[in-house]
């Protein structure tokens, strides 16, 4: 019964990195994009995702269901990592968002792009390579 579930969940898991390569494809973001404009850039990403799963592993899925928020209301744009003014409340501070966690490994990575390769790689774009290696990282 146990080893019915775990399929069952890895079945799950592996479907939902499908939609989400099938989304972050059909936007343009592809293995080797940044390779002409930052060629390190999914070394830097993978290395600050690393970081923090390697002590975290429970933190993969939390960050799959960021990238599935974002994606979900007008298309992979990184709005949910935005957040609200006084006069406008951000996607984050939405109640189905407000139980996201995972922040602070898109604001690591960002920060190690950022360093390397300034106003190049677009948040949208960390949030999509940083649920994918972070689940290649619990999967593998």
């Amino acid at each position: 019964m146990a080893a019915q579930k775990l399929l069952s969940l890895l079945v799950f898991q592996l479907a939902l990195v499908a939609f989400i390569l099938d989304v972050a494809n059909a936007q343009g973001l592809k293995i080797g994009f940044y390779k002409n404009t930052c060629p390190q850039a999914e070394e830097i990403v993978k290395k600050a995702a690393a970081s923090f799963i390697s002590r975290a592993p429970s933190l993969a899925a939390p960050l799959l269901r960021m990238h599935f928020h974002d994606c979900f209301v007008r298309g992979c744009d990184g709005s949910v990592l935005l957040n609200s003014t006084s006069s406008n409340q951000a996607e984050k501070d939405a109640f189905p968002n407000l139980s996201l966690r995972g922040y602070q490994v898109i604001e690591a990575a960002k920060d190690a792009l950022e360093k390397k390769c300034p106003g190049v790689v677009s948040c949208a774009d960390i949030l999509a390579l940083v649920a994918r290696d972070a689940v290649s990282m619990v999967i593998d």
